[in-house]
């Protein structure tokens, strides 16, 4: 997969863990981009690790589902990050 295609991969991951997880994540489009690509990378390591696939083929349901669950992960990671920032004392 060339790295113009895992790119819009990682940001319609980041998107759809967006819409998945409920509440209100911060960050804008860059920040989803940026989540979604580690994600997809977070994905496909845990995927050749455990199920012995990666993210092979753009269009591959194991890609997709890989990359949406990596995303998944690192939101809420990244939820657990900057939760306190937001509130004020």
């Amino acid at each position: 997969m060339g790295f113009l295609a895992f790119l819009i991969l990682g940001l319609i991951a980041g998107a759809i863990a967006k819409l998945i997880l409920p509440g209100k994540q911060g960050g804008g489009w860059l920040v989803t981009l940026l989540l979604g690509v580690v994600g997809a990378i977070l994905g496909g390591w845990l995927g050749s690790l455990i199920f012995g696939v990666g993210l092979d083929e753009f269009w591959d349901l194991s890609t997709w589902l890989l990359a949406i669950a990596g995303a998944i992960i690192v939101l809420l990671i990244w939820g657990l990050i900057t939760r306190n920032r937001s509130r004020t004392t």
